[in-house]
This record gives C-alpha cells, sequence and structure tokens, in this order.
C-alpha cells in the first residue's frame, strides 16, 4: 500500500514539473509554488499552491492545467487544488535548477 502511494506521489510531482506559467519557462514545482500534496485513501489528492503575484493573469489556466492533468493518472480519484498566499511566495522558494534556468544564480 505504501509503495502505491509513493508511486502516486512520484507520479503527481512528474505532472507538476510538466506545468509551467505562460510567463515563466519554469515549471510550478521547481519555482516553489507547491506548498504541499496529499493523497488519501481512495485516491483523492488535495494540492496547497501558490502563485508568484496574487493578481496573475493565467492563475485559471495553471490551476485547470494542473488539475486535469492529476486528475488523469491512475489511482486518482480527484484533485483538490487550493490556492493560498501564505507563507507568501519568494524567489528563495526555486530549485537551483529553477534559479539557474532564470539566470539568478
Amino acid at each position: 500500500m505504501e509503495n502505491e502511494f509513493l508511486q502516486t506521489e512520484e507520479a503527481i510531482v512528474s505532472v507538476l514539473r510538466s506545468v509551467y506559467d505562460p510567463e515563466i519557462p519554469v515549471n510550478v514545482y521547481d519555482l516553489g509554488l507547491i506548498y504541499k500534496v496529499d493523497v488519501e485513501d481512495g485516491g483523492k489528492v488535495s494540492i496547497d499552491m501558490t502563485l508568484t503575484a496574487p493578481n496573475c493573469p493565467a492563475a485559471d489556466f495553471i490551476l485547470d492545467d494542473i488539475r486535469s492533468k492529476v486528475e488523469s493518472l491512475p489511482g486518482v480519484s480527484s484533485a483538490d487544488i487550493r490556492l493560498v498566499f501564505e507563507p507568501e511566495w519568494n524567489k528563495d522558494m526555486m530549485s537551483e535548477e529553477a534559479k539557474l534556468e532564470l539566470g539568478l544564480l
């Protein structure tokens, strides 16, 4: 059972790395926008995430893209994407790869 959860979590991270803000050439996971991923019994997935700015014009597109990709995974029955703004996102939350891609290193 635990192996199944790990596989599902790995698959979720993989699809999160395929979701991009159209204005930034780095995926939402490496940008540090994903705060929490929970997989419950029955395949219910809950994701807490933020945006680089509260007034992001691509917010609906990003949330819909995440939801549809996560819900398409085997073993996932539903995905609840919760937009949060605390803690406030900052550049320190980005992975080293993201910082390198954006020329911040």
